[in-house]
């Protein structure tokens, strides 16, 4: 379709919005720069004494970034649809500002958070507990760190080789996770600090650069920079297509739903009004994970001051897999960082000329090899 000059302040808002977004990813705002330090003081004093986080110093005027959002001609879009969605995209990245603004603030975060990508259901905290009476062998040759970062940047080379796009890789002493795609930057971090599995690898290179590059690299395609810098709500589809990716590449395991599940358990502590070390307790002791791995879990969800985000993994995994049960079309969820939810929205922009089909697809979605039973019957009874 040949665009015409009734689109040209759709491309002019669009353009602009994209210059507004760059600026706030919030993940490079949200995890501590003293993470290791902060931790040796928490075990020393004997699990008590809170952590007390550093954060990055933010690089933009906040208030003036909230005006430009709100100051953009919208009403100039003549299609009512696209009006709509654009308007939707505004209100998410302005609560993403908010978020961004009040790091480290404790309850003010918490609730911008809350706001931005909500807190576990009943039967969501209720999947996580069925998830947890399944056993592994924790033992088992693959789960033997091994790794350093240095040495994994390897594999994630050989592994990109199936795809048609590159991208830098970079190293982290003060990051939350293992591994992280920055969108922005087109690039993928890796955590200095951590020494990687075999299947941490199968994981991670199915789900960072089969499903978060894939998705970056798709969104860059299109006409409209919506699908490069995000839809509203595009975490939680993000993930679970990220998640799916590990289990169609036969990487999922019962050892990384626990993990999912425990993430579920450490952001319903938000809730309930739990402290960094009340958190970190109920995981070490109550469900027998190792301080190392509580303090993780626990960090990711009470930095800023409560990041609700990781629940969404397992949510989406669930919706994702749902999905793929009922025979739909998941390349249409590759084309950039979009939401299940505006699936109808991206056929319609696609049938506009606005969007385009993507160029990059998972690799593994081609063919299902997962071969543990065991994931199998978890992700078949989720409710």
């Amino acid at each position: 379709m040949t665009l015409g000059i009734e689109t040209k302040a759709l491309f002019e808002i669009d353009t602009y919005l994209d210059t507004l977004v760059k600026k706030i990813e919030l993940l490079s705002y949200v995890n501590p720069v003293n993470i290791e330090s902060e931790k040796e003081r928490f075990f020393a004093s004997k699990y008590l004494s809170d952590p007390v986080f550093k954060y990055p110093s933010i690089d933009f005027d906040k208030f003036k970034l909230h005006k430009e959002f709100f100051s953009l001609p919208i009403e100039q879009i003549e299609d009512k649809r696209i009006k709509a969605l654009y308007e939707e995209i505004i209100y998410f990245y302005s609560g993403l500002i908010q978020c961004i603004e009040t790091i480290g603030t404790g309850k003010k975060f918490y609730y911008n958070s809350l706001h931005a990508f909500g807190t576990p259901t009943e039967i969501d905290v209720e999947n996580a507990k069925f998830i947890l009476h399944f056993k592994e062998d924790l033992k088992a040759e693959h789960f033997r760190p091994k790794y350093t970062a240095k040495e994994t940047e390897t594999f994630f080379k050989d592994f990109s080789k199936r795809y048609d796009f590159s991208y830098n890789i970079s190293y982290s002493d003060t990051m939350g996770a293992i591994a992280m795609v920055l969108n922005n930057q087109q690039a993928l971090v890796l955590n200095n600090n951590h020494i990687f599995s075999q299947n941490e690898i199968g994981v991670l290179t199915n789900h960072e650069i089969g499903v978060h590059m894939v998705t970056t690299m798709n969104g860059l395609l299109h006409p409209l920079k919506i699908f490069s810098h995000g839809f509203p709500n595009n975490v939680e589809t993000q993930e679970g297509l990220s998640v799916f990716s590990e289990y169609m590449s036969g990487n999922l395991t019962v050892k990384r739903l626990k993990e999912l599940a425990y993430r579920v358990l450490s952001v319903d502590s938000l809730a309930k009004g739990y402290s960094f070390s009340k958190t970190f307790r109920m995981l070490h002791n109550n469900y027998d994970l190792s301080r190392e791995d509580a303090f993780y879990i626990t960090t990711r969800t009470h930095r800023g001051g409560g990041f609700t985000k990781d629940y969404l993994y397992l949510t989406g995994l669930k919706k994702v897999f749902d999905y793929y049960k009922t025979g739909s079309d998941l390349g249409l969820l590759l084309t950039g960082k979009v939401s299940l939810e505006y699936s109808e929205e991206i056929k319609y922009l696609t049938s506009r000329g606005l969007a385009v089909k993507p160029k990059h697809i998972t690799d593994s979605f081609a063919e299902n090899n997962n071969t543990n039973s065991t994931v199998d019957f978890i992700l078949n009874n989720l409710k």
